[in-house]
């Protein structure tokens, strides 16, 4: 395989990926508004954004902090908010694991949804990539959804106040988890452990500390990982 054919893939990834900018920046603008409001300086919220790279997580510790959480706390419920990229993780191995070790160090810590979304949808249906050209598809998906979700940060950060609440920024972070969930809901582990954790989420929404969010994960991953190992036992795993 030719080099330009392999770079070809990198801009691939960056096309699949774009469409998601029109819900990052906002959820980007959002979370700058709110970590100046929570009392963040500037230096301290692009900290945490380039240092964690999680919006889901960053929230989730913004809200504990504000809540004057104990450090403990805040730190189990990120890490539960971001469990879900060990299984991404997981899940991309098959398929990058062969690639230096640098480069999955990379693609780790870049690791977002709409990269995984993007990028385990491509490797299942076109079999025959070279693992060099997943990794450019992986770090082409990466690219616009980094860059603007960075850039909608400090736009949000610095702008603060000036931004109208008309704009309704808070509607980019379900609109971009739906986004992404509803087409992976392909079998019925999937179905299972998005259905239990919603349930689960909702009755412990009363739990102090945001700690039904952890619950919910858990009793999800749980779940679905049973109804994967029963269907597997079963030979009807599809």
């Amino acid at each position: 395989m030719s080099s330009p054919a392999v770079s070809s893939y990198y801009w691939k990834g960056f096309r699949d990926s774009a469409p998601f900018v029109l819900v990052v920046g906002p959820f980007g603008m959002l979370f700058g508004v709110l970590a100046v409001e929570a009392g963040l300086k500037l230096v301290e919220t692009l900290t945490l954004t380039s240092t964690v790279f999680a919006g889901a997580a960053q929230f989730t510790a913004l809200q504990l902090m504000q809540a004057q959480t104990p450090i403990l706390i805040i730190l189990a419920s990120s890490l539960a908010v971001n469990l879900r990229m060990a299984m991404y993780s997981a899940s991309l191995t098959p398929y990058l694991g062969a690639a230096p070790l640098w480069q999955r160090a990379l693609a780790a810590y870049l690791m977002v949804d709409q990269a995984y979304a993007c990028s385990i949808a491509r490797y299942e249906t076109d079999r025959d990539m070279t693992v060099p050209q997943r990794m450019r598809y992986y770090f082409g998906t990466v690219t616009p959804v980094g860059i603007v979700w960075f850039l909608g940060t400090v736009a949000g950060a610095v702008l603060g106040a000036q931004i109208p609440e008309s704009l309704a920024l808070d509607f980019a972070l379900p609109i971009a988890f739906l986004g992404m969930v509803i087409p992976m809901l392909r079998t019925l582990a999937h179905v299972t452990a998005a259905g239990v954790a919603v349930t689960v989420a909702l009755l412990a929404a009363g739990l102090p500390y945001n700690l039904g969010l952890m619950v919910a994960g858990l009793a999800g991953m749980i779940a679905g990982a049973r109804v994967e190992l029963m269907l597997r036992r079963r030979g009807t795993w599809t």
